[in-house]
């Protein structure tokens, strides 16, 4: 954005032409790199810079991506990374953090600030933290304060009493669960805060990889729930920090 004014005010005083103008625009807006087309305007329309999906892309393809992003001074967020592709990514950008359990790499190039009001993360099992450290890193690398309540599925719901206070003073509370999925709807009766489901693959055969907990989530009775994909750490992360900024002064700033 900062750019986009400079430009246009050098074509109103006339040191830049209108044609050299409109050409230097579509080069802010993105950059092709044949395999990949990067999207640079992201930030200033939707208040975070493109994320780059690891799974699927090579190794040198996910360093070009993260040289393109690295140039406009934004911290980069990479997820389902490999330890063997962050190895390699490694070697080429040293200064690069990777988080093994959520498998995301994070490029920091300024400080974040974190909010003063948190996200909850609650697991049903120790077998969804993959998935839920997924949606912590997410959240934590756009500024959101982040507070961890694993393993407390409805298999031992005395567990979950345990934290309910911790939980109930969240912003907003991301629950994690595979299985039958049961957990979202026990929190969502009992807090006020805006609830992202994850249902994620973990389960026996009539789990069906999620499906059976997509289910039952979306079919919940609890209100104010939001459900995501299957083992989308990520997308629930993004969720949740969006709410967690609104009304805030950083908020899309």
């Amino acid at each position: 954005m900062v750019k986009s004014k400079k430009l246009l005010d050098c074509v109103s005083q006339n040191k830049t032409s209108v044609s050299d103008a409109i050409n230097e625009l579509q080069h802010l807006q993105s950059a092709d790199l044949g395999y990949a087309k990067v999207d640079l305007s992201r930030k200033a329309r939707n208040g975070y810079p493109e994320v780059i999906y690891g799974a699927g892309k090579t190794a040198e393809q996910i360093i070009e991506i993260m040289h393109t992003l690295k140039k406009q001074g934004e911290n980069v967020l990479c997820t389902r990374v490999s330890p063997e592709k962050y190895h390699e990514i490694a070697l080429d950008e040293p200064n690069v953090k990777y988080f093994s359990e959520a498998q995301c790499v994070q490029l920091i190039q300024h400080e974040i600030q974190l909010t003063s009001d948190y996200i909850a993360v609650v697991t049903a099992g120790t077998s969804d933290m993959s998935v839920a450290e997924e949606a912590v890193a997410t959240a934590q690398m756009y500024g959101n304060q982040v507070k961890r309540i694993y393993d407390v599925g409805v298999a031992g719901i005395h567990r979950l009493f345990e934290h309910l206070d911790e939980i109930r003073k969240a912003k907003v509370v991301i629950v994690v669960a595979g299985m039958e999925g049961a957990l979202v709807s026990v929190v969502g009766g009992l807090i006020n805060a805006p609830l992202i489901a994850v249902p994620t693959s973990i389960g026996y055969g009539t789990n069906f990889g999620g499906v059976t907990a997509l289910m039952t989530m979306l079919n919940s009775c609890a209100s104010g729930i939001t459900v995501v994909n299957i083992d989308n750490g990520f997308g629930a992360g993004y969720s949740a920090s969006l709410m967690n900024h609104l009304g805030t002064k950083e908020n899309l700033d």
